[in-house]
């Protein structure tokens, strides 16, 4: 698949198949996500990779609307160290937030299907996955291959109208 497609067929995935995700497929994604781009280049992230039904189970209930990771082939945790500052954070945030978009379009690109879900259980998710007392899980995104129809390109997407939201020069 071309960039260009697997961006515009990029969807929210929250049912797959039993299939499960070949190695070297999980490796190329995170690859991406490794290759992402980060402030100053400080890659201050690490990814938990998680393929063992019982631990994906246990992860559905870090938030209520990560069911989906249950059901998942894998689902990569997003971790990052913890900060007091502000400025800090959001950088960690916008870092965590590329590294996320590169996972999902190259997942996208050989046909398996994601969706995030927040951590609002830190306390559980530090047990279940083992991470340091410094570091907070950031994000889980959840993978398979979809349940219900491919990764084709959305012709109509349920999207703001481009002329609303592109502003040229000014507001």
């Amino acid at each position: 698949m071309e960039t260009w497609d697997a961006i515009i067929s990029r969807r929210n995935v929250r049912a797959y198949t039993e299939d499960p995700i070949p190695d070297e497929d999980l490796d190329r994604i995170l690859e991406a996500t490794r290759r992402a781009p980060s402030s100053m280049n400080e890659q201050r992230w690490d990814f938990i990779v998680c393929t063992d039904r019982a631990q994906l189970a246990d992860l559905a209930r870090v938030w209520q609307g990560a069911g989906h990771v249950a059901a998942s082939a894998a689902t990569i945790a997003l971790v990052a160290p913890r900060s007091d500052d502000e400025w800090v954070q959001g950088s960690i945030q916008y870092d965590l937030g590329q590294a996320t978009m590169s996972l999902m379009v190259a997942a996208t690109d050989i046909g398996i299907g994601t969706a995030h879900a927040a951590v609002t259980d830190q306390e559980l998710a530090q047990q279940i996955l083992g991470f340091p007392d410094d570091r907070f899980c950031a994000w889980l995104v959840a993978l398979g291959y979809p349940a219900d129809r491919p990764l084709v390109p959305i012709k109509r997407p349920t999207r703001r109208p481009f002329d609303d939201i592109v502003h040229r020069g000014r507001w």
